[in-house]
């Protein structure tokens, strides 16, 4: 026990000579920063290739732009592709043009949107306490720092962000906009109220103020660029979340008149609309309707491409797709009292943070439970809001030891958790690791197929790395159960972080670079082959399958067939044109092409890696009479 008070007392010096050293405070908050985002976010981050189908399709759209110098239509495989904005499509371009045309390049626009994202939330903590220390008239270096450090460090740390601040795709960059026009919206919020302390002429100054502060024109900008990310979606959320935040606490119209928000209006269409406008002028109601019409609206309101899910999808994905924190959610929402309307009203500006996290939590969750498409990565803008409210309920154990006797409890937004609740979900937690553990354990038995892998299950068991990953979360559990029999509770969500980093290290890494091996280089292999056998002309038919890497990676224009009777109609066609040179190049899996039934003489074989058969085929007058089509 004199141990444990030992330790304590002197993380609590650490932390104090912190407070009084600013320049040694921002030094080790950068580096804290910079640590858990390359291992979240950096590492190996183009050292694996593009993963189909979704990612290439815009790594070659913006390479499309980079190499034609068209900044308004995006392509691909010389069609348009109006699925996005611009955006996502401009930042890769600008990347290759920087360190070149590669998966680093593709990638580096989600991960620097997340680290920007984890570096706004942990100022915006940093600074939430320091007002509420402020107010208390106390200093708590611990709880400041020992928070905002925990925060952004679950906000980086989670499968979800992880996942998509990894790919190149728009995702990433809608939630860095979305999240970080949040926050700088509450930091113009709550800090309008430093304008209270300034004399009376001061203060009508800024009120008259033609312009808003400088959070809340940050705010603007970043929807503007959230709406050239990803569309109406971009202003729809944030407005969604602000307007239920604001009508909640009263303060609707006191806070839409300093906001000025005609300006930010006017701001956001100054930056947003010119681009909609010139491909909409250049390509009229393809854009819109494809666009505006199936893109957002049918997403919404019908199932697109099979993306059907039931109610509870989404209670799945952030169970799994902020675990192992996840269990704590539901007493994070709670210790809110979110309910006690007349209470929130009550308090300074900034001690409403948490609720506008549960704000900015439910709405999205509210909003994506409704549309009828689901995926995954729709939920994506609520993970920075989860973390936000798991951080601040752990705060509740990170009192500095000096100041923990003089604090009145009123004066505090949420007053502290009851020790047996906690410890209900801490038990909840140890069941959690455990059931992932097992199912780890029996891994083989719940993954489905991968046609691309014909061995699939077969290479996982020999991995090893499931029986690495259930023994990790095994050993969380008993770790965890062990601080709960023995009271430590505030180690615990230490216990869940450095888990998630060795798991992510040890099994999600050696993972990711396995599948990339038996999955996406006999792609880029085969690409590397088409680059030098193809002859000028030569047209490259992908049979059975779609994989739009072999577009990125060869640079050749793939024309795709389903079904190897359109192949063989398609072959024949093209032979009676009597085109130049009097072939193509066949891409197909060995199961489709087989099923082609060509004679030895029919084709050229060129190559063969994985499940893909490369082969060139020769036109001739009778080839009709030696293909079979049935």
């Amino acid at each position: 026990m004199s141990m444990k008070l030992s330790v304590k007392h002197t993380v609590d010096q650490w932390f104090n000579k912190i407070a009084k050293n600013p320049a040694l405070g921002v030094t080790v908050s950068i580096l804290w920063l910079i640590l858990i985002s390359w291992i979240a976010f950096g590492w190996n981050l183009g050292n694996i290739g593009l993963i189909d189908e979704t990612e290439p399709l815009f790594a070659e759209a913006s390479r499309q732009m980079f190499v034609t110098g068209d900044w308004i239509t995006p392509f691909f495989n010389g069609d348009t592709r109006f699925d996005k904005p611009a955006l996502i499509y401009w930042c890769q371009a600008i990347a290759y043009a920087i360190i070149g045309v590669n998966e680093w390049a593709v990638r580096l626009p989600s991960a620097i949107a997340a680290f920007a994202l984890v570096c706004l939330a942990f100022y915006t903590i940093q600074w939430y306490f320091a007002k509420q220390d402020q107010l208390e008239q106390v200093s708590r270096p611990n709880r400041r720092y020992k928070t905002s450090f925990i925060a952004a460090a679950l906000m980086a740390l989670n499968p979800e962000t992880i996942i998509w601040a990894r790919t190149g795709v728009s995702d990433m960059l809608l939630t860095g906009c979305i999240a970080s026009a949040l926050l700088c919206f509450f930091l113009g919020y709550a800090g309008k109220e430093g304008s209270r302390g300034q004399g009376v002429g001061e203060a009508e100054f800024i009120t008259n103020a033609p312009f808003p502060n400088k959070w809340y024109l940050a705010f603007y900008v970043l929807i503007a660029g959230a709406i050239l990310t990803k569309g109406p979606v971009g202003i729809v959320l944030p407005g969604l979340i602000v307007a239920a935040f604001l009508l909640y606490v009263g303060k609707f119209r006191e806070v839409l008149r300093e906001m000025r928000l005609l300006v930010g209006v006017l701001i956001i269409l100054g930056l947003s609309v010119p681009w909609y406008a010139l491909v909409i002028w250049r390509n009229g109601w393809n854009y819109i309707n494809a666009f505006f019409g199936y893109h957002n609206l049918e997403r919404f309101t019908e199932v697109v491409n099979g993306h059907s899910a039931p109610w509870y999808f989404y209670f799945l994905v952030v169970l799994l797709g902020f675990a192992p924190y996840s269990v704590y959610l539901p007493l994070s929402i709670v210790r809110l009292k979110f309910w006690q309307r007349s209470h929130w009203r009550s308090l300074e500006r900034f001690q409403q943070f948490g609720l506008f996290a549960w704000f900015w939590f439910a709405s999205i969750f509210g909003f994506f439970s409704i549309a009828v498409t689901k995926l995954p990565s729709y939920v994506l803008p609520l993970m920075p809001a989860a973390a936000i409210l798991v951080a601040l309920l752990w705060s509740d154990f990170f009192q500095d030891t000096e100041a923990r006797q003089t604090i009145p409890v009123s004066s505090s937004p949420t007053p502290p958790i009851s020790p047996y609740f906690f410890r209900v979900s801490g038990w909840v937690n140890v069941v959690f690791l455990s059931v992932l553990a097992t199912a780890l354990f029996n891994i083989t038995h719940i993954l489905g197929t991968d046609p691309a892998i014909s061995n699939f299950h077969e290479l996982i068991q020999r991995s090893g790395l499931p029986i690495i990953a259930a023994v990790m979360w095994l050993v969380c559990a008993v770790l965890v159960a062990g601080l709960l029999l023995s009271r430590q509770s505030n180690n615990v969500i230490g216990i869940n972080l450095i888990g998630f980093v060795a798991f992510l290290i040890f099994v999600l890494t050696p993972a990711s670079f396995f599948i990339d091996r038996e999955r996406q280089l006999p792609l880029r292999e085969l690409s590397a082959v088409i680059l030098e056998a193809k002859q000028p002309n030569e047209e490259l038919i992908m049979l059975g399958f779609k994989k739009p890497s072999v577009v990125f990676y060869s640079h050749i224009h793939v024309n795709y067939l389903r079904f190897p009777e359109e192949a063989i109609e398609h072959i024949q066609n093209q032979a009676a044109k009597g085109l130049q040179p009097p072939s193509l190049l066949l891409l197909a899996e060995q199961k489709k092409f087989l099923q082609m039934d060509l004679q030895p003489d029919d084709y050229k074989s060129l190559s063969t890696k994985g499940a893909y058969n490369l082969v060139r085929v020769p036109f001739k007058k009778k080839k009709s009479e030696k293909i079979d089509i049935s």
